[in-house]
């Protein structure tokens, strides 16, 4: 049925029925958007987005969780691995569309009203994104990011020093036509963190109490 009204809407949709060979497919496939049910045989969904969002092949491949597991700290797992999207079973057909319209979009860099061009380099503190390769470092090492953390990094760079409420940083960095919940932000926001400081720097995403977050290195401008 999914297959059936994916293709009506207009994709081309290559279903697969174990978590192993949608492993290898996406490698021969390279698709635009996978869709994951969590509870696969022979590789979770859960473990499949985690395995994708290590490679450098498919570290920004738009992934959407569509599962029967409502919990929310299943959502919130979900999330943290690098899902880009979470939908619970069942869900409408219309709802799903849209939902996969809009994370084409963002992948596409769309959802935000002022993009960086693409050959910009935006640089603070020891941090840098290319946004024309899409590559964040820090200290000259790569980082690693999801394409939501990406677009989150992206917004805050640009505008240094400068708090953000959680539904500012939602209209920046996702698509305003779809609901995604304020505390969507503080699970993106704890993971881009953890990316930043994986290597042990200084954290410089600020938590304004009662605010929101703001990029800064204790410096004054």
């Amino acid at each position: 049925m999914l297959t059936y009204n994916l293709e009506a809407a207009g994709h081309t949709v290559m279903p697969v029925d174990n978590g192993l060979d949608a492993l290898t497919g996406v490698s021969s496939w390279k698709p635009d958007l996978v869709l994951l049910d969590w509870m696969m045989p022979g590789l979770s969904g859960v473990d499949l987005c985690r395995r994708l969002r290590m490679a450098a092949a498919t570290r920004y491949l738009p992934i959407i969780m569509l599962t029967a597991r409502g919990e929310e700290q299943d959502s919130i797992h979900a999330l943290d691995t690098g899902a880009d999207d979470y939908l619970v079973k069942p869900c409408g057909m219309d709802v799903l569309q849209a939902r996969v319209r809009a994370v084409m979009r963002r992948s596409a860099g769309r959802a935000t009203a002022a993009t960086v061009a693409e050959g910009d380099v935006l640089t603070f503190a020891d941090v840098t994104i290319d946004h024309g390769g899409r590559r964040v470092s820090r200290a000259g090492g790569t980082i690693a990011l999801g394409p939501t953390e990406y677009r989150i990094l992206l917004h805050l760079m640009r505008h240094p020093r400068r708090v953000f409420s959680r539904a500012e940083i939602l209209a920046a960095a996702w698509d305003d036509r779809i609901h995604v919940e304020e505390r969507t932000v503080d699970v993106h926001i704890r993971r881009l963190r953890l990316a930043l400081n994986a290597t042990g720097g200084a954290d410089l995403i600020r938590t304004v109490r009662s605010s929101g977050y703001m990029l800064d290195d204790g410096q004054a401008d």
